[in-house]
Formats: structure tokens, sequence, C-alpha cells
């Protein structure tokens, strides 16, 4: 379902697949072949949502934008960003060729940058900025150690991956129109 929202209407490319169980109200932008699947929420309604090229949010995920003290505040997801089952974003930017495990929470105000792995379950608190290249992990998250060569195959590879799917699902004529 995609909705309008005090004005502001999602901007979705025409590459792009968004499920028709997938909810997509405001000001949101998706890129380039991005994916969302079912049960997704994408709400931008306290400031405007960006994601990028080849990236995807898997089922059930929730991406909120806003601040608790300012109420108001964008959420900038990058390209190659691959979002796990049923993550919760509320983060100020994700960076490129980033992976969000299932179930990971990131809060308000974090900063994650490039080449990095947020691993599943993972809690990442209010305000962190993670470096590129970052393999974190915990409750609270916590920065565990470099993200190795072989891991950054996951991170190159599953946006790939997605972006075929998706495309098998609008050849099916699966999707929101």
């Amino acid at each position: 379902m995609i909705r309008s929202f005090n004005g502001k209407s999602p901007k979705i490319a025409e590459s792009a697949f968004v499920s028709e169980a997938a909810y997509v109200i405001g000001d949101v932008e998706l890129g380039e072949n991005v994916s969302v699947w079912p049960g997704a929420v994408l709400r931008a309604d306290f400031g405007k949502m960006i994601i990028g090229d080849n990236s995807t949010i898997e089922d059930n995920c929730v991406i909120h934008t806003g601040t608790p003290r300012t109420v108001f505040g964008n959420v900038l997801i990058g390209r190659n960003v691959h979002v796990g089952h049923g993550a919760v974003l509320n983060c100020e930017s994700i960076g490129d060729y980033v992976l969000i495990g299932m179930n990971a929470t990131i809060l308000h105000n974090v900063k994650i940058g490039d080449f990095c792995i947020i691993a599943a379950g993972c809690l990442v608190m209010e305000k962190m900025i993670i470096p590129e290249r970052s393999f974190v992990v915990g409750i609270p998250a916590k920065i565990k150690a470099k993200v190795t060569e072989e891991q950054l195959y996951w991170v190159k590879e599953a946006p790939l991956t997605y972006v075929d799917l998706m495309k098998q699902y609008k050849e099916q004529g699966l999707g929101s129109d």
C-alpha cells in the first residue's frame, strides 16, 4: 500500500519493487532496483526517507523518520544496503554496502559508515557513530572487529541476489502498481 501524507507522496523508481503487503507512506524516495518486501512499513511522516539504489528492505521491517527531541528528522539509507527480516530502524544514516541483520534495532540519530555489518538481534543505541568496515554485535551494540573480506562477500552479493529476485516478482505481476 502506497499512501500520501500531509501533501507528501512517495517517489518510487520505475524499477523498484514494493510488495502489495508493504506500507509506504509520506516523504519516501526509493531508488532504482529497491525492493520492499511483505509486511515492511516505511513511514516518513516526521521527515524525509531516502533509500538508495539496489537496497533491500526485507519482510516485517519498520523504518520511521523522526527523533525524540526535535520530532523531525530524516533517514538516509545508502546504495546496496540489505536490511534483514524484522529489523527496526529509526536512524539518521546508513552508508553504502551495509548489511543490517535480522531483528536488529537501530535507534535514533545513529550513523553507520560504508561496508558495515550489524549482526542479527543487535541493539544499536541512540547517537552511536559506527565507522566504515565495522562488524557490530550485541545488546547494547559494540564494535567487535573490522569486517573481513570473507564477510564482505555477503555485503556485496546480497543486493545483487535481491535485484534478480524482485525482477522475477515484477515479471509475474506481483507488487504494488
